[in-house]
């Protein structure tokens, strides 16, 4: 089968197409005919070597994935050959035409959604699910900042901040993005170019300040969340590029907290509760993955420097 290989960490360049034996399932496995494969940040990080982690070499990139059942290996009994579904983490990668899956990281994907769709769900609605739920406990009535609201983790925030009633607040860094944003349903839009956005995030509260701040890149505005916050407020950091500095005063005048977060450390309890809320919504409407462009296996790069350059806004997926 058609894969893409990493045999060395480094720039996008790295990432080859290749041909390599098809996986097969052992038991508590299986194997998913990719139909589209999620790029995601994480993607980036791994294959540049300097995140926390690394895979080890050579290795096929990616963990969301919606496709169909192919086979399942020796006590699986919740999926059959043929089921439409998606992934949310992968054994074996999923930028390639096959990809083996542990049964707990698959699941049912609705008939009204496609498989490109199905490719957006696993990293970024369980991201957003946890760090809104999870970790900052978000309640209805609720105010929410999303940082960086026009991508994956961000429009996914949207969708479900707004179905449990919470006011949205989302930032994004251009006219087009700031269209996706209102358009996912947030009560307010402003552009993170702007210096004065925060101020203006804070003003939109009558003053009182932000229950919640979804962070996407903390090493740029960490410092400068924590004094628009009311107290009791929380700062979750779902992503960073580099160090901060703060003022604890900020935190310790508002009693508020900042809470990191990392798909890494679900429970299998946490993991089903994120996917039945995935699952909910999807069949209710409430949440709609949005796929800004569906690139060829063979274009991994191109999809990794777009990432990289936050030149897209919604999800770029590849197709095997």
């Amino acid at each position: 089968m058609r894969a893409i290989r990493i045999h060395e960490f480094g720039e996008p360049e790295v990432m080859e197409v290749v041909e390599i034996p098809g996986p097969e399932p052992g038991p508590g496995q299986v194997v998913v005919r990719v139909h589209a494969a999620g790029v995601n940040p994480v993607d980036t990080y791994l294959r540049s070597g300097l995140y926390t982690i690394t895979p080890p070499l050579p290795y096929t990139p990616g963990a969301d994935a919606g496709g169909e059942v192919e086979a399942v290996g020796e006590g699986v009994t919740g999926l059959s050959p043929g089921d439409r579904v998606y992934t949310a983490g992968a054994l074996s990668g999923t930028y390639a035409e096959k990809t083996l899956c542990a049964e707990k990281q698959v699941f049912p994907l609705p008939e009204k959604i496609s498989f490109a769709q199905g490719a957006a769900l696993g990293i970024p609605y369980g991201t957003a699910h946890r760090a809104l739920f999870h970790r900052a406990k978000a309640r209805e009535g609720e105010t929410v900042l999303i940082h960086g609201a026009s991508g994956g983790v961000g429009i996914a925030a949207i969708q479900f901040a707004k179905a449990a009633g919470l006011v949205v607040i989302g930032t994004a860094g251009s006219e087009e993005g700031e269209r996706l944003v209102a358009d996912q349903g947030a009560d307010h839009v402003l552009n993170h170019h702007d210096s004065g956005h925060l101020q203006a995030a804070h003003d939109l509260t009558q003053g009182r300040g932000l229950d919640i701040i979804l962070e996407m890149l903390a090493n740029v505005n960490l410092g400068h969340d924590l004094p628009v916050l009311d107290r009791g407020g929380r700062v979750v950091v779902i992503g960073s590029r580099g160090t901060v500095e703060i003022t604890p005063r900020d935190l310790m005048t508002r009693d508020a907290d900042v809470l990191g977060m990392s798909l890494v450390n679900l429970s299998d309890d946490d993991r089903a509760s994120i996917h039945s809320a995935i699952r909910e919504g999807l069949e209710t409407g409430s949440l709609r993955p949005v796929v800004s462009r569906e690139l060829p296996l063979a274009q991994a790069i191109e999809a990794h420097h777009a990432v990289i350059e936050s030149s897209t806004h919604g999800k770029i997926v590849l197709v095997p």
